[in-house]
């Protein structure tokens, strides 16, 4: 599966947002410095979300973005649908193996449709405390 780089870095976005306390809004220069995301992108990518309704702004010295919905009602499938309306990975004209992409795809769509952000910063957080080396005698 292909995606935009526009596409991964809206989805890093979401992510960062998703792992800080709810409610809270975070500056976009947090977000681009913690992710590696260039800012000026940063600034699009996020009011295009904005627009898809995954995201909220609060203008002022206390302001910055927030997620609009709780991460566990926003699907990773969700998020790239919107993101990425015109994909495709249908190949042009019928041939042998148009039904396996057929079933490729569904399968795909499926994992991402089942997949939260809630999950993506459950998991991230189970992977950071997992390997945390013991060095006392």
């Amino acid at each position: 599966m292909n995606i935009s780089v526009k596409s991964e870095y809206a989805l890093q976005a979401i992510l960062d947002l998703a792992m800080q306390p709810p409610g809270e809004p975070v500056k976009i220069a947090d977000i681009a410095r913690r992710q590696h995301i260039p800012q000026k992108f940063l600034e699009l990518i996020l009011a295009s979300l904005k627009r898809g309704g995954f995201v909220e702004s609060r203008r002022g010295a206390e302001g910055g973005y927030r997620l609009a919905r709780p991460p566990e009602q926003i699907t990773i499938g969700e998020a790239l649908r919107y993101l990425e309306e015109n994909r495709s990975t249908r190949r042009a004209g019928p041939d042998v193996f148009s039904d396996l992409w057929k079933r490729v795809d569904a399968a795909v769509d499926g994992i991402l449709d089942q997949t939260t952000f809630a999950e993506l910063v459950r998991r991230w957080k189970e992977s950071q405390t997992r390997y945390v080396p013991n060095w006392e005698i």
